[in-house]
Formats: structure tokens, C-alpha cells, sequence
């Protein structure tokens, strides 16, 4: 198969366009996350613990988040969030609590001044991904039929 072909093989090569299309959004991409790395280290957290506060606050229906959801939402090994955690623990963002209908489950929640940093953070972050929302939007393709694809679809 050719390397510039898609791995599925339905919509060809790729075209001179679809290679700038995909460098504008990487682009893009890290750009934001730049932005996002360089704004909470003016504020005295870690990207790390920005993405931790941000996935337990963004847990549908609840307040707090195990160990277990973080390293999936974080895309990190168990023990890899378990140390994120810790180091968390210590600066003041985050504590432990026992989950009352599990004893197995430590529930995680936003301290004070988790939810202090929160309020600081991810405001800038909203208005950010707002100026460049259109950077961010992933490319349209043209598929083999005519209709549009959006990438990662």
C-alpha cells in the first residue's frame, strides 16, 4: 500500500491540500496546548495538574473522580496517575476520600483551591479555544462519493 494512501484504502492518496490541511490543524492544535502549558505555568500549577483538576470537574453528574477514570481520561498508567494524584495531594489541589457505598473506591475531589485554580484557568482556556476555533475545527475531506468527511470520523 502506498504510505500516502489512507489506511482504510476507500479515499486514495492523499492530495497536496489534505497534507496542508492536516499541518494548519496540528498546528493548531499545539499551538493551544502551548498556550495552555505556558498560562497555568504563570499561575504555579503544572499543565499535569491543569488536566487532572479539569477531569475531575468534568466528571458528568458528580464532584469527584477515582483513580481509575483519571488514568483513563488522562490516557496515563494507573500508577503514573496515582503519583500524578500524590503530587497533587501535596500542593493543595486535590484530596482523597473513601467512597461510602465502596470500599474499595478512593474518590477523588477538588480542594479549595482546586476549584480556585479552576475558576482562574479554565476561563482563559475557553476564551482561547473561542479565538481559534476555526483553527480548531478539524478539516473536511472530500470523501470517494462526493459528501464531506470530517477527519477522525
Amino acid at each position: 500500500m502506498d504510505v500516502v494512501a489512507q489506511a482504510d484504502g476507500e479515499s486514495g492518496p492523499m492530495s497536496k491540500e489534505d497534507f496542508e490541511a492536516l499541518a494548519r490543524f496540528r498546528f493548531a492544535v499545539r499551538s493551544y496546548l502551548r498556550f495552555s502549558e505556558e498560562t497555568v505555568r504563570e499561575h504555579g500549577v503544572t499543565p499535569q495538574h491543569y488536566q487532572l483538576l479539569l477531569a475531575i470537574k468534568g466528571v458528568p453528574g458528580r464532584e469527584w473522580a477515582s483513580v481509575g477514570e483519571l488514568a483513563e481520561q488522562l490516557q496515563l498508567r494507573h500508577h503514573s496517575t496515582v503519583e500524578l494524584v500524590n503530587r497533587a495531594v501535596g500542593n493543595g489541589l486535590v484530596e482523597r476520600a473513601a467512597d461510602p457505598g465502596d470500599g474499595r473506591t478512593v474518590r477523588v475531589v477538588l480542594t479549595d483551591r482546586g476549584q480556585r485554580m479552576l475558576a482562574v484557568l479554565s476561563p482563559l482556556h475557553r476564551d482561547q479555544m473561542r479565538r481559534m476555533a476555526e483553527a480548531l475545527t478539524p478539516p473536511r475531506w472530500g470523501s470517494v462519493d462526493g459528501s464531506d468527511v470530517v477527519l477522525g470520523t
